[in-house]
């Protein structure tokens, strides 16, 4: 797991850590020191703790004229024992919101496992997007995506099949966003 390191090919273009308006406006990393840990493998120490330990982040591109966000999960995501969905509402998403951010991509290909609990916060997550805002979660695991349907969770998320399959690290941020809305334009003329 150390080698999984957040995507960073976008870098030239934005940093949350030179973010000013970011939750993680300040922070410094170590390219050499890997000390963070999930159970007992350690991680690449470019992923950002959020109060959980199962669960680390990227934001790996925001653009507020846009309302966007692009962020990268690993780990586990675990609702049941750590409440991992909270810590990420209470510590990230909320932020961002302040921030007129609407529009979030979730990158879940790492993402090893999902535990359910229930859905307040997700409803709560949902239900403070403005008009227009959505939530998308993109090359998530399929056992993953099945956890969080018998739970209701992804009736909070827009789903689309084409999601799992976009090969967005070959996109610059605003082509996938460019993408993610033409997928949801069909899904609604239909």
């Amino acid at each position: 797991m150390h080698t999984i390191e957040p995507y960073w090919k976008w870098r030239e273009k934005y940093t949350a850590e030179n973010d000013e308006k970011s939750p993680f406006y300040g922070r410094e990393y170590s390219e050499l020191e890997y000390s963070t840990v999930i159970y007992d493998h350690y991680i690449h120490p470019q992923w950002d703790f959020i109060e959980s330990p199962t669960l680390y982040i990227k934001i790996i591109f925001t653009d507020y004229d846009e309302g966007f966000s692009i962020i990268e999960l690993m780990g586990e995501w675990n609702d049941v024992i750590t409440n991992d969905v909270m810590m990420f509402k209470r510590e990230v998403i909320d932020f961002l919101l302040t921030e007129g951010i609407n529009k979030f991509v979730l990158i879940g290909e790492n993402i090893l496992n999902f535990h359910a609990e229930d859905d307040s916060y997700y409803e709560e997550w949902f239900e403070e997007l403005e008009p227009g805002g959505w939530i998308v979660p993109l090359n998530f695991r399929e056992h993953v995506l099945e956890e969080m349907e018998n739970y209701n969770i992804l009736s909070f998320f827009e789903r689309n099949e084409l999601f799992n399959d976009i090969l967005w690290r070959k996109l610059e941020p605003e082509k996938l966003i460019d993408l993610i809305e033409e997928i949801l334009l069909r899904k609604l003329s239909f």
